[in-house]
């Protein structure tokens, strides 16, 4: 089985066969069959990459329902620390925080589920950062979290002094008083 469970429902990690040789590697990033072969359907819609230095945190942002996005990350060069919250009440593990480290080196993926804030930090010099989304952007829905709420004990592994924060970031409120509409489906 390819995907590792991660303690939070339906936050799921993907770890794609990789075929090296002397030539180098080869894996599949994304086979619709294989995920829907073990009852994980979503149709992506809009891939996106972003480039960033180290120190950047990005995040922790979501869209609220009906925009809410599933998201497939994974990294192309350099290493960031992915985090997400569980935003979804009713969930079990609503507002428990999980984070992992994606690299180019160790090919993992992280998906991500409508219901949760989502964000990273880069631990490299620089990192590329590919991602897929099952729903366009929209603006109306955007929302985010305090990236440094205490309640949710995320080491972003970045020193406060070094981290690069857009403005927008830094203005978001705790999980106390953040508005979202998503709701935990069994």
């Amino acid at each position: 089985m390819p995907f590792i469970q991660t303690g939070l429902p339906d936050l799921l990690i993907y770890e794609p066969k990789v075929f090296g040789d002397e030539r180098g590697y080869f894996f599949e990033s994304y086979s619709e069959q294989t995920f829907n072969g073990d009852g994980i359907n979503h149709r992506f819609i809009q891939d996106n990459q972003a480039l960033s230095c180290y120190g950047v945190v990005r995040g922790l942002h979501y869209q609220n329902a009906p925009h809410a996005q599933t998201k497939l990350i994974r990294v192309l060069d350099g290493s960031i620390l992915d985090a997400v919250v569980d935003l979804r009440k009713g969930s079990p593990t609503y507002g428990q925080s999980y984070a992992v480290e994606l690299s180019a080196e160790n090919k993992l993926q992280l998906l991500v589920p409508k219901g949760f804030a989502h964000g990273y930090s880069v631990l490299s010099a620089s990192a590329l950062v590919f991602y897929k989304v099952d729903s366009f952007y929209n603006k109306g829905a955007e929302g985010g979290l305090a990236y440094n709420d205490p309640a949710l004990g995320i080491d972003w592994r970045v020193p406060a002094a070094k981290m690069i924060l857009s403005e927008k970031d830094t203005q978001y409120p705790d999980l106390q008083n953040c508005i979202h509409n998503f709701i935990y489906e069994k």
